[in-house]
C-alpha cells in the first residue's frame, strides 16, 4: 500500500509542474484553491475519525463480531442497514472506518451495506431533500435505496 501512496505523491507532482509549464497563473491558483479545500475539509475528516476512533475502542471486538461478523446473518445487515442510513459521513471518510471494521470481525456484507446505505439513503438530510423534491420523491427514493443496499449487501455476500 505504500509504494502506491508515494507513486500518486510523485504522479501528483508531476502532473503539477507540468501544468505550471503551460500556465503558471492557472496552476497557482489551482493549487490555491486545493489547498483550501483541503484545509476546509481536514478538520471535520480529523473530528469524525477520532470520534469512530474512540466508539471503536470502546466497543470491544467481540461485539462488532457477534452483530456484525458473518454470523450475523439478516440481523447484522439490517443493522449496518441502519446505521448507515441515519449517518452522515462524507464518502471519503467511511472507508477507513470499514476498514477497520472488517480487521475487527464484520462481514463484507454488513460492510456493503453500510457503505452503500451511507452513500444512497439519508435520514438526516431527508427534510432538505423533501423541501426540493417534494415528500414523496424524497421517501420513495430513500425506501427504494434502503431496499436497494439490503439487496446489495446480501449479493456481496454471496459472491465473497
Amino acid at each position: 500500500m505504500f509504494p502506491n501512496i508515494i507513486f500518486l505523491w510523485i504522479f501528483g507532482l508531476i502532473i503539477v509542474l507540468i501544468s505550471y509549464y503551460f500556465d503558471k497563473e492557472k496552476t497557482k491558483n489551482g493549487v490555491k484553491k486545493g489547498l483550501k479545500i483541503f484545509k476546509g475539509l481536514l478538520s471535520p475528516f480529523l473530528s469524525i475519525m477520532v470520534l469512530a476512533s474512540f466508539l471503536l475502542a470502546l466497543v470491544p471486538p467481540e461485539i462488532i463480531e457477534q452483530y456484525l461478523g458473518s454470523n450475523s446473518g439478516i440481523l447484522g445487515v439490517i443493522i449496518s442497514a441502519i446505521i448507515g442510513s441515519i449517518t452522515l459521513i462524507p464518502a471519503f471518510i467511511v472507508y477507513p472506518i470499514a476498514s477497520e471494521l472488517l480487521r475487527r470481525g464484520a462481514s463484507y456484507m454488513v460492510i456493503a451495506t453500510f457503505i452503500t446505505t451511507l452513500l444512497m439513503v439519508g435520514v438526516v438530510t431527508y427534510p432538505l431533500e423533501s423541501k426540493y423534491f417534494g415528500k414523496e420523491v424524497a421517501l420513495v427514493r430513500n425506501v427504494l435505496n434502503f431496499i436497494a443496499a439490503i439487496i446489495i449487501g446480501f449479493a456481496i455476500g454471496v459472491i465473497i
